[in-house]
């Protein structure tokens, strides 16, 4: 809706028209400046003379009356908008290692491999966290930012949903992701900052070790929470008939929830899809999401509309005076003759 920030300035609007019928002023020795003769006829050109004289008067009151609307400060106020406390900042660390790719996860009936299955049950806790400021670091071979601190969940999940795997390599570098976590939380110091650890491995690369990692997550007041990604059997198929294997041997579940531990977090074992969703229902708990939001109304300026149309005018009328001036006046010549023959025969 339209309102007004400043509307007792609409007081302002008659101010020209009480000017303009004000009495002047007369002096003492004030004579008319020219007597003329009583026989001469008005000729049709008066009246027109008269429809000329209130064309500025008439242009000159919309344009006053468009300034005044402008000082009036007219403005649009939008619909109210929830806008998310900063209560928390959360990294989400994915693991995108070739290991990521065995197919030991059944989602919605079939076996997928634990990348798509990651993407798609985190897709629905990313969507749920609306008051943290969430990134997304994508670690293999090497740690990288893909998506920094933001409170746009839409582009964090896309940015999950386009990731592949091989993309950084093929190793897992848990020490780096979680000390590049740290580097990114740094900058801001009042928010509850928390880390979410995902892998299916233990340590194999990188230039810095979960060891010192640790470290500086423990000095810096992050808490992470680890999951540790994989089945515990798998069947797989070979030349000496079907045999069950453990896909989740590689995986450091000690290392993993010493390091959730010295944080003050927790570990947690995702098995299948449906217990990755009990998971994030339980970081729901553990962290949960701001219930206390402020609202804003968006306010929109529109001063410049009447301020625009005000000039708009000015230049049209200007442009009119412009071309009547270059027109040649055809009765300007008999005007003045008949005014002679009248002054003549008044004599």
């Amino acid at each position: 809706m339209i309102s007004f920030a400043w509307p007792w300035l609409i007081a302002l609007l008659p101010l020209p028209f009480i000017i303009y019928f004000l009495p002047a002023k007369k002096s003492a020795n004030q004579q008319s400046a020219l007597i003329m003769p009583v026989l001469i006829n008005v000729s049709s050109n008066s009246v027109s003379d008269q429809q000329k004289r209130k064309a500025p008067l008439i242009v000159l009151s919309l344009c006053w009356g468009l300034l005044v609307l402008a000082i009036c400060r007219p403005q649009w106020l939008g619909e109210a908008i929830d806008i998310p406390s900063e209560g928390r900042e959360m990294m989400i660390a994915v693991d995108l290692s070739g290991s990521m790719e065995i197919e030991d996860m059944s989602l919605n009936g079939r076996n997928v491999n634990r990348l798509q299955m990651l993407k798609v049950v985190l897709g629905d806790f990313i969507e749920r966290r609306v008051s943290d400021r969430l990134g997304l670091i994508l670690f293999a071979d090497d740690a990288y930012m893909q998506t920094p601190m933001t409170f746009d969940r839409k582009t964090v999940k896309q940015m999950l949903d386009e990731s592949e795997l091989n993309l950084v390599g093929r190793k897992t570098a848990i020490g780096d992701a979680i000390a590049l976590a740290v580097k990114r939380f740094d900058a801001k110091k009042e928010s509850n900052k928390v880390l979410l650890l995902l892998t299916d491995g233990q340590n194999t690369a990188g230039k810095i070790s979960p060891e010192q990692a640790l470290e500086l997550a423990v000095a810096k007041g992050i808490t992470i929470y680890t999951v540790g990604i994989g089945a515990d059997v798998m069947l797989q198929r070979s030349l000496w008939g079907t045999q069950r294997i453990n896909p989740s041997s590689d995986l450091d579940e000690k290392s993993l929830a010493s390091i959730a531990e010295k944080t003050g977090g927790q570990y947690f074992r995702a098995r299948d899809s449906q217990g990755m969703s009990e998971i994030y229902s339980l970081l729901d708990k553990l962290e949960p999401i701001e219930q206390e939001q402020q609202q804003m109304r968006p306010l929109s300026a529109l001063y410049y509309w009447p301020l625009a149309f005000a000039a708009l005018v000015c230049f049209i009328y200007l442009l009119s005076l412009h071309f009547s001036f270059l027109l040649p006046t055809k009765s300007t010549k008999t005007n003045i003759d008949k005014s002679d023959v009248h002054v003549m025969g008044g004599k």
